[in-house]
């Protein structure tokens, strides 16, 4: 069986809900979006810290194992992906953070050579910024007000992030009220892209509004298994729907890959796109000899510290399922309470080693002990917090 669009987009994660979404409100194109994961609408994917009941063992996210890293000791170790549609929007922890200014000019100066061209230097991207955004405390030129995605302040912050942000504070570090402002150097509260307790992921602020448009159609559960190259030009995609038949689509413009650091390049390959040598050791036809694809990634390790509280502190305590009911009916009936929390409220941007130069290490303040308690011993009636820092 085979459709044709306009275009093709493979992946609904954040970047895929947006071009999408876009493709179909600004160009009026026929838009084919393609998702291997499952529905966003779950009520513990929609409240702040419903995700930390679904991090390990669910259905939507997928874990991919490295290979034995030499810095870990040998250890391999799990890299995860949504497998949703919103993507790593729908199962974060929420924190809005954009990236600092000079990160996007170096971008524009790797990619263009000077900041003249449209592209992505700061000047550039700082009003898509703007645009996308639907800021309940700030209003100002980095932040807006009439977007689609929602951003807010922390609907409840436990003792220990305020406790931190003070600490950090005692150390000479200064605070800071936007971590998306002029410069992120310092120590404050974050802002979370989610509303009175519901979350504002790609899927709902972007695709949401079009459901009922006839020039989106979102498949979920698709799962590409190729791109169709004719002539160096991708003419369209063989995906697996959900009851596992091979269906192809034709896309009369272009077809956009939007899978991920790692399904993106693994389809390219899988497509005939990447190191020549590579494919051929496979068995795959090498239609494009790239022999970047699949090369030079580079990740963040994330080194967490533990602390144990010397008494009933944060929000981490499992087996007592009256308190989590308590928890919940407040939300339900008054919309307060810890339920409004991600779990992580505050953080800092420091640089140890040149205090007023550029961060070089973000630090989240988690009021929970989340490392695997078979490793660490602990039992599970555990109080504590966790700073991570990368």
């Amino acid at each position: 069986m085979s459709e044709t669009f306009d275009y093709i987009v493979v992946g609904g994660g954040s970047s895929g809900c947006v071009v999408a979404a876009r493709l179909v409100k600004e160009k009026r194109a026929r838009v084919l979006l393609l998702e291997a994961g499952h529905s966003h609408r779950h009520p513990l994917l929609d409240m702040p810290p419903g995700i930390f009941k679904m991090i390990k063992g669910s259905k939507f996210m997928t874990y991919h194992q490295t290979i034995p890293q030499d810095h870990l000791n040998g250890r391999a170790h799990d890299i995860p992906q949504g497998n949703v549609l919103g993507g790593g929007s729908s199962v974060n922890a929420q924190v809005y953070m954009r990236g600092r200014p000079t990160d996007y000019d170096e971008w524009q100066a790797l990619m263009h050579g000077d900041n003249d061209n449209p592209g992505w230097g700061w000047e550039h991207v700082l009003p898509v910024f703007r645009a996308m955004e639907a800021n309940n405390r700030l209003h100002d030129d980095r932040h807006g007000l009439d977007g689609p995605l929602l951003v807010s302040d922390p609907g409840h912050v436990d003792d220990f992030s305020r406790w931190f942000v003070q600490s950090v504070q005692a150390l000479g570090e200064p605070f800071n009220h936007d971590f998306n402002g002029p410069g992120q150097r310092g120590v404050g509260f974050y802002q979370f892209t989610n509303r009175c307790g519901r979350r504002s992921s790609a899927a709902y602020a972007f695709l949401a509004p079009l459901e009922k448009d006839p020039n989106l159609a979102v498949r979920l559960h698709a799962s590409v298994q190729r791109i169709e190259i004719d002539h160096g030009r991708a003419t369209g995609v063989v995906y697996r729907d959900r009851s596992g038949s091979q269906r192809r689509a034709a896309a009369d413009g272009e077809v956009i890959v939007a899978a991920g650091a790692l399904v993106t390049p693994k389809l390219l390959m899988l497509s005939g796109v990447g190191p020549a040598d590579q494919l051929r050791s496979q068995g795959i036809e090498c239609r494009v000899d790239a022999p970047g694809v699949g090369e030079n990634l580079i990740d963040h390790p994330e080194v967490p510290i533990v602390a144990m509280a010397s008494g009933r502190h944060g929000y981490y305590r499992q087996g007592v399922g009256w308190r989590m009911l308590l928890n919940g009916l407040q939300f339900k009936v008054f919309g307060t309470g810890r339920i409004l929390s991600a779990g992580v409220e505050a953080g800092a941007f420091v640089n140890p080693r040149e205090r007023d130069a550029e961060p070089t290490i973000q630090a989240f303040c988690v009021p929970i002990v989340y490392l695997d308690r078979d490793t660490i011993g602990l039992v599970d009636d555990t109080y504590g917090v966790t700073v991570t820092t990368w």
